[in-house]
């Protein structure tokens, strides 16, 4: 038995936030607007919201969501009183809009509703209408039930997570996307390809994410390399659809190691989610693979297997050219390394610590104490550094 849920309504292609605009009358007269830096990407539904005299108030959205940014802005929200929250950029965008849409109606805080800093407790009121417009192709956020938060007393990632925080409205415009900094795009790839290579691995998955994730790992890896380094508009449509599907599979199997660390060290690290996630999968892959094989785990093994096939694109691909393929991929998208952002100077033993007590490592497909943990970011680490000092001496 399985079920599968998912926001709403999506609406997806070229021109979808142009043609759905007329949508959002539906969910009422007023509107909290929230977005990135780049005016431009809202402009359109400012003028529409003008044109139809809906009452709108915009937040513009800095960095990443802090617990106490959102607890402001959820005050905020609350004295505006808007009758549904439209979101439009990014995925730290979508995360606090998500947020918004589930916090201003129910009393309480924001550490009542996370999980591994708070109780985790289920929300008590319904939220508001939620509108989720992604300008990357990377979290799946316009399709998930959770947002990422950023816990900076604990210098930790957190997750608020709910069946009602789906979006009641996803409109994902590849259009949006054109023109994306190429490091920003490679880091949004790969990390729509975590979330993908991890339901599709973890330990709880079922047929209907198992259908997503292979055609959303297609998708990829026939598409991140012209989309990230050339911005192949047919290429950039493939990549969002595969962000979506990735969203999709989250919300519905389980992630992994690869997350559980990363929700660790993004509070720790100034350093893109996206990034530190795609910089972990090899290493994490690799460990898995490994337990696997002593465990005599044939299940976990052939899931591995199939990975292989799917990115390679060879029937006769080894299982650890599903590694091969990662590496390469970072490689080529010339995405920066961890060491960079001080990696070496974390504490790796309270990153395990916080990793193991993250809903996110539960769907791991075996088990990992904090020695394999700790194994993964030592690794990661003296890999890192030593590519820095060969990048130097060139």
């Amino acid at each position: 038995m399985f079920q599968f849920m998912t926001s709403t309504r999506i609406i997806f292609g070229e021109g979808a936030m142009h043609d759905s605009l007329s949508l959002l009358n539906q969910f009422g007269y007023s509107a909290l607007l929230v977005t990135g830096q780049d005016q431009q990407r809202s402009q359109q539904l400012e003028q529409y919201f003008k044109q139809q005299n809906l009452r709108y108030q915009r937040l513009v959205i800095k960095g990443e969501p802090l617990i106490a940014m959102i607890e402001e802005l959820a005050a905020m929200g609350r004295t505006f009183c808007p009758d549904m929250v439209v979101g439009i950029g990014g995925g730290s965008v979508l995360d606090v809009a998500k947020s918004l849409a589930a916090l201003i109606p129910n009393q309480g805080s924001v550490y009542d509703y996370v999980d591994v800093v708070g109780r985790n407790v289920p929300l008590q009121v319904k939220s508001l209408p939620f509108i989720a417009i992604p300008t990357t192709a990377g979290t799946g956020a316009e399709v998930s039930k959770s947002a990422v938060l950023q816990s900076a007393q604990e210098q930790v990632k957190v997750n608020l997570s709910n069946v009602e925080l789906f979006p009641d409205l996803a409109i994902i415009d590849p259009t949006l996307t054109y023109g994306m900094d190429a490091v920003l795009s490679g880091c949004c790839a790969m990390d729509a390809f975590t979330h993908l290579m991890e339901a599709y691995v973890c330990g709880e998955p079922n047929p209907l994410t198992d259908m997503i994730c292979e055609e959303g790992l297609r998708r990829i890896t026939t598409s991140i390399l012209p989309a990230c380094r050339d911005d192949h508009y047919p290429s950039r449509s493939n990549m969002a659809f595969a962000a979506m599907l990735g969203g999709m599979a989250r919300s519905n199997a389980k992630l992994g190691a690869a997350h559980g660390l990363a929700s660790a060290l993004s509070g720790r690290l100034e350093a893109p989610h996206g990034l530190i996630t795609a910089r972990l999968s090899p290493y994490v892959m690799k460990e898995n693979i490994s337990v696997a094989i002593e465990l005599g785990r044939s299940d976990v093994l052939a899931r591995y297997q199939k990975l292989a096939v799917i990115l390679t694109l060879n029937d006769d691909a080894d299982i650890e050219d599903s590694v091969q393929w990662v590496d390469s991929m970072l490689t080529k998208l010339q995405l920066p390394l961890l060491s960079d952002y001080g990696l070496c100077n974390t504490m790796f033993e309270e990153v395990a610590d916080d990793a193991l007590r993250s809903c996110t490592i539960k769907g791991n497909p075996l088990p990992l104490n904090q020695q394999r943990l700790l194994t993964i970011l030592q690794q990661v680490c003296s890999v890192t550094l030593s590519l820095s000092n060969i990048k130097l001496s060139e």
